[in-house]
């Protein structure tokens, strides 16, 4: 699951995919309506991948409790309704997330929580987290491998034995001549 795409706004409902970069600001696109915006550097944002949840011992990765739910779920949207009290929906995370941090974790991050699984369900967004990590290692050290052998037996042309230029002779200094006086 790649969070690093995924983008939350203060202040703005929803989730925002991260489509390029101008000058002086990142242009978004709604995963709601589709509509593409600029978000600024005053605007108080975060990309997904570097949100977790507070516990009793460490903080837990947001894509894990996604992928937990996910698994709950059975890769269906929530069955829970997200307009039920907040006592409500702070048992039903205590199913997906035991260990919780009960004082630190209010109902409104667990609704905007369930408001985003679902939201990135709908998009197809949500893998297992494991698995993808593997896949890049393989990718990388393939990558790597290739990457050397080319390089060693690439045959050497012109334009790899050709010194480099060689540079102008310096200007010599004129010498003052102080012998007249």
């Amino acid at each position: 699951m790649d969070l690093s795409k995924i983008m939350a706004i203060s202040g703005k409902s929803g989730l925002f995919k991260i489509v390029s970069q101008s000058r002086g600001s990142i242009i978004v696109e709604s995963l709601a309506d589709g509509k593409k915006m600029p978000v600024f550097a005053t605007h108080r944002s975060s990309v997904l991948e570097d949100i977790s949840m507070f516990t009793n011992t460490e903080d837990v990765p947001l894509k894990e409790v996604l992928w937990s739910i996910y698994q709950k779920e059975d890769g269906k949207a929530l069955s829970i309704d997200l307009k039920a009290e907040g006592d409500h929906l702070k048992e039903y995370f205590e199913t997906i997330l035991p260990d919780y941090d009960q004082e630190r974790v209010y109902a409104s991050d667990i609704k905007k929580l369930f408001v985003w699984y679902n939201l990135l369900l709908e998009h197809d967004l949500i893998s297992e987290p494991i698995a993808e990590e593997n896949e890049e290692e393989k990718t990388e050290s393939g990558e790597t491998e290739a990457k050397e052998v080319t390089s060693e037996e690439a045959p050497k042309t012109k334009a790899t034995q050709k010194a480099a230029p060689k540079k102008a002779p310096a200007k010599k200094a004129k010498k003052d001549d102080n012998t007249d006086q």
